[in-house]
């Protein structure tokens, strides 16, 4: 059942599941998608609507690289991989939203 703010969490937080998926190895869009719906087992969906416009933001802002990648008898597919910037953003953000969801519990917790 989606809830009133469903949709502004989860754009908060995209940047960092794309980025913490391609940390590991480099990753179609496809890819990426498929793995966030398998982690979150189904809370998270992603389409090409909503995915591939972050990719090209982040690869425009210089944290994700991507590249063409053509084999025989299968569609060319563009793979991306996190660039050094991407590694300390990503840092960044994993400690933010680290802080964040801390605080939650922390709240929640003590809430009578």
């Amino acid at each position: 059942m989606k809830r009133p703010g469903d949709r502004e969490r989860k754009k908060g937080a995209t940047e960092m599941l794309v980025m913490s998926l391609l940390d590991s190895r480099e990753r179609h869009g496809y890819e990426i998608a498929k793995l966030i719906v398998q982690r979150s087992q189904g809370e998270l969906r992603y389409g090409s609507a909503a995915l591939y416009p972050i990719l090209y933001k982040l690869e425009r802002r210089g944290l994700i690289d991507g590249r063409w990648v053509e084999k025989p008898g299968e569609r060319r597919r563009r793979f991306y991989r996190l660039t050094a910037a991407g590694r300390r953003e990503l840092r960044a953000l994993k400690a933010d939203w680290r802080r964040f969801l801390d605080a939650l519990v922390r709240v929640a917790e003590l809430a009578p």
